[in-house]
């Protein structure tokens, strides 16, 4: 029994081994060296810790990609090392070849330490409010989620998620259901976003973050994004308006 147990556990690695060499990259190329994000609001100076993610919290861009509603938050991480600041206009080309998708996003910085239990509690806990883009290696991300492999390499790669700066925040969980923000690709607005569509709201995915992870000052959180999402081409031009009506663009280099 024991060794059917092993061979069996051989089997499925090799198995995932063999899956894993299908969705391999292409050969990497020469990259720009990545960022240390630091930002001051409110005279508070903080570095770039943990940055979380949550998929799937808008109905309609979960029935535009065909998905499924969750019954929970999904929350996925990318490194500080994604981070790509608004002072360097241009955003490079992932190594792997692949083309990314944009997604825009509502962002929330970490302004303390600490574990929220309470919803009025979590909203303490926001020094920030700002926008960001979520890139993604969708054909990749397609080809893991088919095989139940793990989704960091599309979505977690070099400077994949471009960010604007935080507006500091000092308003109420009410306010936090009122951010509309935009995202357009070369003066074409694509994407319009209200924080009241969320399935779960800004508090509520801090309370399901804090489950799992203390927070820290410095702390990021892209909060999902809405309908809209599509490829991006070399050259092509992002602008993206936060819930302050401040925007922030960026290009995506040429080949």
């Amino acid at each position: 029994m024991a060794l059917n147990r092993r061979l069996q556990s051989a089997d499925s690695r090799d198995t995932l081994i063999r899956r894993a060499e299908e969705i391999t990259p292409l050969p990497a190329k020469p990259g720009k060296d990545v960022y240390t994000m630091n930002w001051i609001v409110n005279q508070h100076s903080y570095t770039a810790q943990r940055v979380f993610c949550i998929g799937r919290n808008y109905v309609e861009h979960i029935a535009e990609l065909g998905n499924e509603r969750p019954e929970q938050p999904v929350i996925f991480t990318k490194p500080a090392t994604s981070l790509h600041p608004v002072s360097d206009p241009v955003i490079p080309l992932p190594r792997c070849g692949e083309l990314p998708h944009y997604e825009t996003e509502i962002t929330v910085l970490v302004g303390k330490k600490g574990v929220p239990r309470t919803a009025e509690e979590a909203v303490s806990f926001i020094a920030g409010i700002g926008a960001g883009l979520d890139l993604t290696l969708r054909e990749t991300q397609e080809k893991l989620l088919a095989h139940g492999l793990p989704w960091e390499i599309c979505k977690g790669f070099d400077h994949s998620a471009p960010i604007g700066d935080f507006a500091p925040f000092s308003g109420t969980a009410e306010t936090l259901a009122q951010l509309r923000f935009t995202g357009e690709i070369n003066g074409e607005l694509r994407q319009q976003g209200d924080s009241a569509k969320m399935i779960y709201s800004i508090p509520e995915l801090l309370l399901a973050v804090a489950r799992y992870w203390e927070l820290l000052p410095g702390d990021v959180l892209f909060t999902g994004t809405p309908k809209g999402v599509g490829a991006l081409a070399p050259g092509d031009r992002l602008r993206i308006t936060d819930p302050a009506g401040r925007a922030f663009e960026w290009r995506l280099a040429e080949r």
